[in-house]
């Protein structure tokens, strides 16, 4: 799908620490009333949702009103599968990164926006590179996930192309909602790179030099 297809009016799913890139996956289980309406929606019209983060989140979401960061990213649900207890497991394919630009009025339980794709043109261009050596970067970021008790399965994402690479670690790194949300909205590639490097050194301390990493 190009961004030609892309709906304004779409979806909006906000979840707390999840951000979500052009060519890349999501999975989710849904089970609120609310989403579950939604992907049923999505799916009988063009199985878009958008993915945003909330800015604060509280024990009390009755409102469904909570604020939220104004840049997420759209994707196509390529999967869908009901379980026996009710809930929805679905994978959505990330297409490109979007910024709100107001709350429409509707009348479901899930809340609908309208957005612009304009300021991330780069998004769904081929062959994108950076030219420079990150396999300090990588070992820095396994340093990380040990220091937060997880471990970083390498042989899976590690013969991702690199923007794949570098977006796949920004989605699953064991970091802030807001540091997350600083990767989101890095116009491009080369600065998403540069950001990753700020935020590793943050949760590295002195610590690069004292641990190894197999």
């Amino acid at each position: 799908m190009s961004k030609s297809d892309l709906k304004k009016e779409i979806p909006i799913f906000p979840l707390s620490n999840v951000i979500f890139f052009p060519k890349t996956t999501l999975p989710l289980n849904i089970f609120e009333k609310r989403y579950l309406q939604m992907v049923n929606d999505s799916v009988s019209e063009n199985r878009l949702i958008g993915m945003v983060q909330p800015k604060l989140v509280t024990k009390d979401n009755s409102s469904n009103r909570a604020e939220i960061f104004t840049i997420g990213c759209v994707g196509k649900i390529s999967s869908f599968n009901e379980t026996d207890d009710g809930r929805i497991i679905l994978t959505l394919n990330g297409i490109s990164r979007f910024k709100v630009e107001k709350e429409l009025e509707v009348n479901k339980l899930y809340r609908k926006f309208l957005v612009n794709y304009d300021f991330f043109k780069e998004d769904n261009l081929e062959n994108k590179s950076i030219n420079q050596n990150l396999n300090d970067l990588f070992n820095k970021i396994k340093i990380v996930f040990k220091k937060q008790g997880l471990e970083l399965d390498w042989k899976e994402i590690g013969d991702f192309e690199i923007e794949e690479l570098i977006n796949t670690i920004s989605m699953i790194a064991p970091f802030t909602s807001e540091e997350k949300q600083t990767l989101l909205e890095a116009i491009n590639l080369h600065q998403r790179v540069e950001t990753l490097k700020k935020i590793v050194e943050i949760y590295l301390v002195d610590d690069y030099q004292s641990i190894t990493v197999q």
